[in-house]
This record gives structure tokens, sequence and C-alpha cells, in this order.
């Protein structure tokens, strides 16, 4: 580059950092000159975030809501949106406050605000960063349009117990991926300029170690080291911190016998200090007047705690307006705790221009052309496709032939509700395409046999527990024995059969937590009929969390993992099925064989005796092999891969060095396919004790059929860093294994060392 050139672009970068600058001195002025007209009460009143219910003709005010809103004594509203409610409240802040000081609007688009797409859980089965990051552009874009400008997400808790409902609002149990997803969310929600009417504040949540609770049971209590904190869960938080996402919202567990809402350390010590972190902390939903039950004192006490660790907003407690002047008054929280509190909500509100234009979000015109519109619909139905992992496909069942009589049987062919999946938010369930119908549209009508063979749950107890909770089942007017007689029937009549099971909607997300994740009795039993017709058998599934499938793997010749694939998912899963697309997901989180086997991760240590299968006293089951049955990164294609042996640019780097990894891939197939190449190392001697395998690197190759590949990865000695018992960020000399191939467990192997 030549020194024109180089300075041209340093003066660039100097006035883009001047522009930011001018632009930060600007708002603090504007922000410094509010709050000095500001009472104690009206600063307190922007640290509270009630709930406003909604239905069809808009908003349900709480009791009292819209007097507080006069009085400048909400910060922000949860749960409104649609640019008419919007209005409805902005303009109660805007006209007939005080101050005029315009609201925040919030909302739970966990996988899409109108247009849905497939569950957290199910996107990061495309290992694809760059797609992630659309659709949550997208669903940036739908919810702007909608009115809303805050979006509580991303949800980035590793997690690796499946019995835990939440597993389906993340992105599995690695670190890494972890990390590259939460930056691709955030980066899709807030765009590169908050100022942007169709740009949302992202929340990263929930901080943290929520994915931990023991037992798998929700809310429930975690308790780990410092160690694997840093460096097994923490990270992808931090990777959204530096991501500048704007928000973060607080979990409900607690973390060194302190709930996460007053733990001073985690707010303060290392989000605010450690990290850098400079946006605006939320609680989640009632988290304060909560942590009376963890025994941390009544509801004063706790609104101390709360605003002394650092919360700026209380979301829909109402225990900082309660309180908060009291304890100020009393001399247990500072005023400049306050101060601080209210001008990261201010700071929240001007970066988006709302004090400009309080009605930006507020647009009926955009609302019709952006949500729901071709290209949303389109990028459902890619995302629907690329999530999908196959788990077996014996005997090359699949792709199916469309010539062939083919049955579809169970509860979920023809179902739309269970599409969307959990947390669909504003989406609207009767929008969504059905397998049914997409066979229907694709094939005719008449093309293909169908029996509904069972009902989604039987059990009356589970049903009712669910639908108290708008689970919305209901059971068929024949008889399960019926039900199952006439599926038989049905499969008697044909080539192969498609039986499409899987969970409710309701069984996963939160407060959906499950002792045993098989599926549902009844479903099974249907399963176990058509298998003595000696019908081959495709089982297509949906679900929210790794299920165990050992009978079902044994028993059926394909599985393909569908999730909850979203508004899109039927047309998409017919796609797949018979060959339009080739599935290419890859599994991030692990299949266990049992719940006995529960946690299960690939990530795990070594004990001084590790597993040997002919020696008894090593770490082992008696009854079941220590092995899951679908690994981390698992996940086949209608076509095959192979690969070549792995080639290092020198077997030993130094810090300043690079190692490129190369490998061979090669698409040994009669398909066209996209393969996820994955590189995993491992650090053979620590000061403290490492992980079998740690994810570092993956690529997505396309390939036709016979083409092949060279695939290279570069590491550097960040690569190779971890936290030691100081909590320092270290690489340590020593002798290294990489690891590339298809999945955790289908590797090749090399050795390298750090001087």
């Amino acid at each position: 580059m030549s020194r024109k050139l180089l300075s041209v672009g340093l003066l660039a970068v100097c006035l883009q950092g001047q522009a930011q600058l001018d632009k930060e001195v600007k708002m603090n002025q504007y922000i410094t000159i509010l709050m000095q007209k500001m009472t104690l009460e009206e600063k307190i009143g922007q640290l509270n975030l009630p709930s406003v219910g909604f239905d069809v003709t808009g908003p349900i005010l709480s009791q009292g809501v819209e007097e507080k809103i006069k009085k400048g004594l909400v910060g922000g509203v949860f749960n409104t949106y649609t640019p008419a409610a919007v209005r409805k409240l902005q303009e109660l802040a805007v006209n007939e406050t005080r101050l005029k000081i315009p609201l925040l609007f919030g909302y739970d688009v966990i996988h899409g605000h109108r247009t849905i797409f497939p569950i957290p859980l199910g996107l990061s089965a495309t290992w694809d960063p760059a797609l992630v990051q659309r659709t949550a552009r997208a669903a940036g874009d739908e919810a702007a349009a909608d009115g809303l400008n805050w979006v509580y997400s991303p949800m980035v808790d590793i997690a690796r117990d499946p019995r835990w409902g939440r597993v389906s609002e993340g992105a599995g149990e690695d670190p890494y991926l972890g990390s590259q997803l939460a930056t691709a969310y955030v980066k899709g929600y807030q765009g590169n300029d908050f100022i942007l009417d169709n740009t949302v504040l992202a929340c990263v949540k929930h901080f943290a170690l929520y994915g931990a609770g023991e037992a798998g049971r929700d809310y429930n209590t975690v308790d780990m080291s410092r160690l694997r904190m840093y460096n097994e869960y923490l990270p992808p938080y931090k990777a959204a911190i530096d991501a500048g996402v704007a928000t973060v919202m607080t979990s409900f567990n607690e973390i060194d016998g302190v709930p996460a809402t007053a733990n001073k350390w985690l707010l303060q010590d290392l989000l605010r200090k450690q990290w850098k972190f400079n946006g605006l902390i939320v609680t989640d939903y009632t988290g304060i007047p909560e942590m009376s039950a963890h025994g941390m004192g009544d509801a004063k006490k706790v609104g101390e705690l709360a605003l002394n660790a650092g919360n700026e907003m209380d979301m829909v407690g109402e225990v900082f307006l309660k309180y908060g002047a009291e304890l100020v008054k009393s001399g247990k929280v500072d005023q400049a705790v306050i101060d601080a509190a209210c001008r990261n909500v201010l700071e929240a509100k001007y970066k988006l221009g709302l004090f400009d234009d309080p009605y930006r979000y507020v647009n009926e015109a955009r609302n019709k052309t952006a949500i729901m519109n071709e290209a949303k619909l389109a990028l459902s139905k890619e995302a629907a496709i690329k999530s999908m992992v196959l788990l077996k496909n014996a005997n090359n069942t699949l792709p199916l032939q469309a010539g062939k009589k083919i049955a579809f049987i169970g509860p979920l062919v023809q179902d739309q509700r269970n599409l969307i999946g959990n947390w669909s938010g504003a989406g609207d369930w009767k929008k969504a395409v059905s397998i049914w119908s997409a066979l229907e549209q694709k094939y005719g009508a008449g093309k293909f046999l169908y029996a509904k063979g069972a009902n989604l749950i039987d059990d009356p107890a589970l049903r009712k527990r669910l639908n108290d909770h708008d689970g919305q089942i209901t059971l068929d007017e024949k008889s399960p024995e019926q039900l199952i007689t006439d599926a038989v029937q049905t499969a008697q009549q044909a080539d192969v059969v498609v039986a499409v099971l899987g969970e409710a909607f309701g069984m996963t997300g939160e407060a959906a937590s499950r002792s045993m994740i098989g599926l549902p009795d009844n479903q099974l039993e249907l399963l176990k009929a058509l298998k003595k017709t000696g019908k081959p058998i495709v089982l297509v599934l949906m679900n929210g969390r790794p299920l165990t499938l050992q009978w079902e793997n044994d028993n059926v010749e394909a599985i393909l993992e569908t999730w909850f694939g979203g508004t899109q998912a039927g047309t998409a899963i017919a796609e797949v099925l018979f060959g339009e697309a080739n599935p290419s997901g890859k599994l991030s989180m692990t299949f266990p064989r049992n719940v006995g086997q529960v946690p299960i991760y690939y990530n795990h240590k070594n004990t001084g005796r590790p597993f040997d299968e002919n020696q008894k006293y090593t770490s082992k089951y008696l009854d079941i092999p220590n092995s899951p049955l679908y690994p981390f990164g698992h996940g086949l294609s209608y076509t095959t891969f192979s690969y070549g042996e792995i080639k290092l640019s020198k077997p030993t780097i130094t810090n300043a060095d690079k190692l490129q990894v190369t490998v061979r891939v090669e698409n040994t197939g009669n398909f066209d396919g996209v393969e996820t190449v994955q590189l995993y190392i491992r650090d053979l001697v620590g000061s403290i004790t490492r992980p079998v395998k740690e994810l570092k690197r993956f690529e997505k190759v396309s390939l036709k059929k016979g083409e092949g590949k060279d695939v290279t990865f570069t590491l550097s000695v960040d690569d190779l860093k971890f936290y030691n018992t100081d909590l320092k960020f270290v690489a340590e000399p020593g002798d290294f294994k990489v690891f590339v191939g298809t999945s955790s467990e289908q590797v090749k192997e090399v050795a390298f060392s750090l001087k």
C-alpha cells in the first residue's frame, strides 16, 4: 500500500473516530441537561419495565400503568406491539408527562417475530453464522416494523442437560460454536446504525450460567468453579459483549450462593470492569421479588441488593418503583447508583433516536410491506432446510421416490401449531405450512396415504398440565387402539412409511423440563406397531431438545431431525424427504442413549482411569456404552464425503507463528452436497486438566458429486489459550493434537507442538 493511500485510510479512521466522539459528547450533554430536570421519583420511573398485556384489539393496560406512564414512572413497556398499540402508549408518555420522555418497547423475539424460523437449537444445527445473522436481521426488521425497538434475544446459555426445556432456545453445548452464533445474532438484530428505523436493541441472556441448572430443572441452583465458568460457560456472553450488544438480562439462578440479580461480582467486577460493558442491564421477569424465595430478604431488601449490584431496569417486579426513593433517602442506596442506571436507560433511548422522533417505529406503511413478505418466507424455508439433521439413513431409504406408494402417519403430519414451536411470540401458527399441505400442493391431493395413528399425547395428567398453559392439545374422536389399527392398515398398503412424531411445542421451552426425554409412550407404541408391518420406516422428528432414541435407532431405517422448523417447515421437510434439498445440518448438542448418561457432552475431560472396555476399574457404565447415541457434530447427507490425511504447515510453532491445517475433502457419493468440516484440538499436558477435544474452527463446503476441495484452517497461539488457576488467559508450551473430521467422533488426527 502506498504512503498516500495509507495516509488517506488513517485520516478516514480518525475522522470516523472523531465523529463517534462528537456523537457521544452530544448525547452526554443532552442527557445531563435532561437529568438535571428530573426528580428522584422520575429517575426511578425510568427503571420500571411493566408488562402490558395484549389482545387483538390492542394493549390491555395493567392495573395503574396508564397513570404511572402519565406521571413519568415507566421507562419501557414489555409485551406491546403493532404500530397502533405502540402509538397509544407512546402518546401517553410523550404528550402527557412532564418531561415527555419516550418509552422503550420490548418483546421476546426469539426465533422470528411474525415470520418464524427454526428454534435456535435448530438454527445452531446449521453451523452457519451468516445464515443465523440473516434470520436475526429479518426478525429485527419485522419487530421494528411492528413498533418494537428492543428484543430479548439472543439466549446464549451453554447447556449440557437435555432435560432442561430451554435448550431449545440456545446453541447447544459448545462455547466456540455458541460464541460464533452469539456474535451473529447481535449483528443481525442491531445492524450497523441504531438510528435506522429497522434496527433494534439486542439483549444477551441469561447472564449468567443459566443453562447449568442442577437436574435439568428450570430456575434451579447453579454451582461451579470459576475455572469452569471462564473456560466453558462464559465465552458466548463475552462474544455478545464484544459484538456490541446493547443490553444484558440477568438470570434466575444463583452464582456462588448469590442470585445473579444481586450478584455484584457478576454485574460489576466481571461485566462492567473486566469486560467493559457500558450498556443497559435489565432483570428477567420478576427476577427481583423472586430473590425473597431464594432467602435474600424481604421485597425492600432484595430491591436494595438488586440496585447496588447494578441492575438498571426492573422487569415487571416494580420493586424499584415501590422502594427506590426510600432506599436512597435512608442511605441504603446511593443517589449515584440511581443516576447511573437512569442514564443508561436514557442513553438507550437516545441511541435509538427516540428523543428526535418517538414514533420512528410506528409506521403502518412499513408494517404492511416488511412483515411476512416473500423474502422472509423464503429465508424461513432456507433456514428450515439447513437446520435439519439426518441422524440415520440405512439402505439409502432417503430420499423418497415419488413413484412409490408412501404412507404418511402420525399426529404431526397435518399439524400446523407445533411447527412454529415454543417462544413463537407474535407468530401465527395458522399461517404455517404443514407437511401434508406442502405435499398436496406439490404432488396433488390423493397422491399419498395418510393416517393419524396416535394423539400427540395420551397421558391425561401431562395433557392437562400443558393445556392449562395454552398447550392446545386435543384428542381424536377415535380411541388410541383404533388409531393404531387404522395406521397399521394404512401402512400395509404402502411401500414406505413416513412416521412424523415428536414433542408438543409446550414440552420444551421455559418451565418445560422433562425427567424422561423419549417420545411419548403412545407415539412409541404406534411406531412399534408400524415396525411389525415389515415396511421400511422413515422417522421424521419434531422436537425442541435431544431425545433418547435407542429403540428408534435400532428399529427404523432412517431418522430425520427437523426440530420445530417454523412457518415454512412443511415445505422444507417435503423438499428434503424427496431429495429436492440435501440435508446438511450437524448436531450442536449430544443425543444420549438414555437419561442415565446426562449430562453428556463431547468436550469432557479424562479421569485418572479413563474408559477402557477391557478393564473393570475404569470410568464407565455396566449396562450401556459411554458413547452417545449421536455425538456433537454428527449429521449425515444423501451423499458421502471422504477425508484425506491432515497436512500441517509445520510440526512446531511459536507464539508468533500461524499453523496452517489442510485436509482434502471429496464428495464420493451420488448427490451434490454440503459438508461441515470440523477442526478440534487437544492440549495433552496442562497446568490444569484439559478437555479431550475442543472445537476451534469449522467450514461449510459445497461439493458437487465427484468434486474435491482442499480445506485450510489457520490457527494461532490464541486458539491454544485457556484460563489457568489464576484466571489468566494463557497458552502453555507443549504437545497438542489437532483433529479434523465430519463430527466430534469421526476425525483424523496429527500432532504438533508449541515452543
